[in-house]
């Protein structure tokens, strides 16, 4: 009955309502908070309440229910980020539904993969996202309607309008719902599945992360994120973790969130000058793409930066720091799909500066532990080894699999990530295992040499990975894309890492030249492509 030593323990905090519906939940806080500004979208600069998504949610959930949405079943969204996506969230969960959000990048093969996992029965659409998936969508005889986002109707499909706001026609809902009058379905929220999201696939097929209403409660009410009055924007799409739940969260305080429909380091920056962001939450790709940037925007509102999804390196926030001294934080965070959001997060300091390459400490009603590959047996400190964690954000396991393929006896979840915590049990991550070059059966990480090359003054975007060799096992190869205007060879950029990095970690692989590093929505780098790359392209330069 005592504490394991080597086990990194967080606050046990977490207090949940007798209702574990969290439609219900989360459309009461936005009722709460109707007068104030909900989203900002960063492209038409339009501002939208949170007293207009709640009444949307809250006639969306009536009109599925007529519809005839039961419990259980699945309701996907297929869509960039627009203003009716929470709307269609939370109305769907009102009535017990399952969501699936679906990346509507997706090429056809990869779209029949993740709706033959969540089984979709209704399934709301961006027009963009229609026009791309039209034959697919048809084709899937599981999906019973198709509603559309905006103005235009295709073939038999409904419009979102008609079911969640009173335009005055006979078309739809003849009037506005008030909260009261709603009866949420009941749900059990410690094993009733409330989304079905999709682990990266940066290695394979996406495989479906089954989230509890108890996940993503427990995940709103005690990850304190010390956020400020101000506007907070990020650029996570909302069919991942990071952008979905985090967005979430900050519904839950009655904070104005800023948003891009797709992501770029300019319409980013104009953003922040127009509507004076205070906070914002990026990947590592995009923070790089800021710094390198060209200062012609105001960016001094901003005074906190959370940097999640994958590794960052200390060059990179010192250098962050030093072109933009209104930033009092840069925290890194860590975490992923199966743990709802985080895991891991720097508190952001009230007496000064809070820069780290650290992803911090445990956070909240989680526990944590670094074990042996081989052996499985749980590390001290400054011992590296594969992180593990359990804990009531965890998820309740992967559509279709065994679960003891993932959790060991303990009902810890095998990440697949390798790190380890230093003596002030702060949590450091350095790659994933399935990742890891293995020269001379010496283990190097690909992340830091990709860190490193993101500090030459040429390199825009950098990848590594091992390619075969019959004497070493692998040697690391870095494909490259240069910065616009720029110039480097590949002698210099091998010189470039030689200098700084200890012998496995040589460029003896060589290096390619690329327009763009291959990457997911998120920024993670799609190491599979790039190892097909490197058995069958050659260098742009």
């Amino acid at each position: 009955m005592f504490k394991n030593k080597n086990y990194l323990y967080g606050p046990q905090d977490l207090y949940l309502p007798a209702n574990l519906n969290f439609g219900e939940f989360i459309l009461e806080k936005l009722w709460n908070y109707k007068d104030k500004v909900a989203l900002i979208d960063g492209l038409t600069h339009k501002l939208y309440k949170y007293g207009q998504i709640a009444q949307e949610a809250t006639n969306l959930a009536i009109s599925l229910a007529q519809l005839g949405v039961r419990k259980g079943e699945t309701v996907a969204i297929l869509s960039e980020n627009r203003r009716e996506f929470f709307s269609t969230l939370i109305g769907s969960a009102c009535t017990g539904a399952i969501l699936t959000a679906i990346n509507p990048l997706y090429t056809k093969d990869e779209m029949n993969h993740v709706m033959k996992i969540s089984k979709p029965k209704y399934v709301f659409c961006s027009p963009l996202a229609y026009k791309s998936h039209e034959k697919t969508l048809k084709a899937n005889k599981k999906i019973k309607n198709i509603i559309l986002f905006g103005d235009q109707k295709f073939d038999n499909s409904l419009l979102f309008n008609d079911m969640a706001i009173v335009n005055g026609s006979n078309n739809g809902i003849t009037r506005n719902v008030t909260f009261d009058e709603l009866q949420v379905v009941e749900v059990e929220g410690q094993t009733d599945t409330f989304m079905i999201l999709y682990s990266s696939g940066t290695t394979g097929l996406p495989k479906g992360v089954m989230l509890t209403h108890r996940n993503i409660l427990g995940t709103c009410l005690c990850r304190p994120i010390d956020y400020s009055d101000g506007v907070i924007m990020s650029i996570g799409p909302w069919f991942h973790a990071m952008g979905l739940v985090g967005t979430l969260c900050v519904f839950t305080i009655g904070q104005p969130m800023a948003f891009l429909a797709k992501f770029d380091v300019e319409s980013l920056l104009k953003t922040v000058e127009k509507h004076k962001v205070e906070m914002l939450a990026l990947v590592p790709a995009a923070m790089v793409a800021v710094l390198k940037a060209p200062a012609k925007y105001d960016f001094s509102s901003v005074r906190r930066v959370i940097v999640g999804a994958a590794p960052a390196h200390a060059d990179t926030i010192r250098d962050f720091a030093a072109k933009y001294p209104n930033v009092t934080g840069i925290v890194l965070g860590y975490g992923m799909t199966e743990s709802s959001l985080a895991i891991a997060r720097h508190p952001f300091r009230k007496d000064g500066r809070t820069m780290s390459a650290s992803v911090g400490q445990v956070l909240n009603n989680t526990v944590l532990k670094i074990v042996d590959v081989e052996t499985r047996v749980p590390l001290g400190p400054n011992q590296t080894g594969e992180i593990c964690f359990k804990g009531p954000m965890l998820m309740k396991g992967y559509v279709g699999k065994d679960r003891a393929e993932d959790f060991d006896d303990e009902g810890f979840l095998k990440t697949g990530d390798v790190g380890y915590y230093d003596e002030q049990k702060y949590i450091y991550v350095v790659d994933r295992l399935k990742e890891l070059i293995k020269y001379k059966a010496i283990q190097v990480a690909p992340a830091e040499i990709e860190a490193l090359l993101l500090q030459h003054e040429a390199v825009r975007e950098a990848g590594v990975v091992g390619v075969a060799d019959k004497e070493a096992g692998e040697l690391p190869m870095a494909f490259i894309s240069v910065q616009p205007g720029k110039r480097v060879t590949e002698r210099e950029i091998q010189e470039f890492v030689a200098q700084r990095l200890s012998n496995p970690k040589h460029l003896r692989g060589g290096v390619r030249f690329v327009d763009e590093i291959p990457k997911n929505p998120t920024g993670k780098i799609l190491r599979k492509a790039l190892r097909s790359m490197a058995n069958s392209t050659k260098s742009k330069l």
